[in-house]
């Protein structure tokens, strides 16, 4: 395996290992999908290998905006601005170049993956195997690798046309669960479909992991992205609102659930939750009216439901004239569930998601901004572990050849330098 190899690593307070180091993971993903599978797995502990074409490398490198030593900007600048996309997406990662349809590419890639533990892939269904990096081939040379494919519509499964987030958001449904009734569809402004699916395939690589395990035996994860985003939105129950002849679409509130949802204030918006008895009774206190609780329309949860049409505008009336902190201010001191609604920028620098490393900065490697840029981190605590990056970072196409092809796979410097000549790497 790849562990024996060591690479500088941050050396932060937290000494603990992480969950999944040992493990090696061959990364032939492009884009988002594909990719946040496998950062996932290296802020996991494992050491990832990104497997780039050496003519152009991963879409995500040409992803706006970009950071450089002038900063931020929309356009590429100067040749080692990096894409923030990038920079995201192949933290801890170390690359190598690799033209998968170069005759000599399927002998590397058997190579790479008889020193491996997991393959990742997110190629259109067929792409792989046609490409001879396919699970079949892949398990041919090592029976154990677990290997994961995710793809729009599922392996072997013919697509009419490449998978994009926002087709598989259309697809799914999920772009009439937002919005009110007479809206057009909304997209998800998050990319649910691209994040989902490699989420499943992280559960579906470390299921197949403890079945090797038990047994020895690698084994394809099959994830779509159309049924990962469609599982999620069949756990509400369209068909029986639509028989009980309730409205699903009703915008910034959930009136199934009223009071239950987002409400204007005088110089933003605040999030309420006061479904239950005790909460909208403390709701109508904090509004100084009391006596909307011993109105027959809004004395019981059901009845408040049923006339949820009436009860929100009241809410909002009262919340639209005070600042945001005061209506904050007042539902806290009722025991009423409130928060306000915040910017991504704001949330994103949220105290105790940074502390937790949910979030974390970025920054060019060679041009540290004092513009702090957040994004995403490992939202998962362990008690005997701990989640993190290795400090790698593939800046150019095959930033890592020589490591990996020279002193891991044993190649000599003239066959590095051979096979870059004939364009395998």
């Amino acid at each position: 395996m790849f562990h024996q190899v060591i690479f500088v690593t941050d050396a932060a307070a937290d000494t603990r290992a992480r969950p999944l180091e040992g493990l090696t993971v061959i990364d032939l993903t492009r884009a988002l999908a594909g990719p946040y599978a496998t950062l996932l797995l290296a802020g996991l502990g494992a050491t990832v290998i990104k497997v780039e074409d050496p003519r152009g490398g991963d879409l995500a490198r040409e992803n706006s905006p970009y950071v450089g030593r002038d900063g931020v900007g929309v356009e590429k600048r100067h040749d080692d601005d990096l894409s923030i996309s990038h920079l995201t997406r192949a933290r801890g990662k170390h690359g190598v170049s690799l033209n998968l349809k170069h005759p000599q590419a399927r002998e590397i890639f058997a190579d790479l993956v008889r020193k491996a533990d997991i393959v990742v892939e997110n190629f259109t269904s067929g792409t792989a195997d046609r490409l001879g990096v396919g699970y079949e081939a892949a398990k041919a040379i090592n029976p154990g690798i677990v290997y994961c494919s995710l793809s729009g519509f599922g392996a072997g499964v013919a697509e009419g046309s490449k998978a994009m987030d926002v087709l598989i958001q259309a697809l799914s449904g999920a772009m009439y669960t937002s919005g009110g009734p007479n809206d057009p569809p909304v997209r998800i402004g998050i990319p649910m479909a691209d994040m989902l699916a490699p989420m499943f395939g992280v559960i579906g690589i470390l299921a197949a992991l403890e079945h090797r395990r038990r047994t020895g035996e690698g084994q394809q994860v099959d994830v779509s992205m159309l049924g990962a985003l469609t599982s999620f939105v069949a756990i509400e129950n369209w068909q029986a609102m639509a028989l009980a002849g309730m409205e699903a679409r009703t915008g910034l509130t959930v009136q199934r659930l009223s009071p239950f949802g987002v409400f204007r204030c005088l110089d933003g918006y605040v999030s309420i939750v006061a479904v239950h008895e005790g909460l909208a009774r403390g709701l109508f206190r904090a509004m100084d009216n009391e006596a909307l609780g011993e109105d027959p329309r809004y004395a019981t949860r059901d009845r408040r439901v049923a006339n949820a049409a009436q009860l929100e505008p009241l809410i909002e009336a009262w919340s639209s004239q005070l600042p945001t902190d005061e209506v904050v201010r007042r539902l806290e001191a009722q025991g009423v569930p409130v928060a306000p609604v915040r910017h991504p920028v704001e949330g994103l620098k949220d105290p105790r998601v940074v502390a937790r490393g949910e979030t974390a900065a970025i920054t060019h490697p060679a041009y540290p901004d004092a513009e702090e840029l957040m994004t995403a981190g490992v939202p998962i605590q362990f008690s005997q572990g701990r989640t993190g990056f290795d400090d790698v970072l593939p800046v150019a196409i095959g930033e890592h050849n020589q490591a990996i092809y020279r002193d891991v796979l044993g190649y000599s410097e003239e066959q590095v330098q051979s096979l870059i000549q004939a364009g395998a790497i």
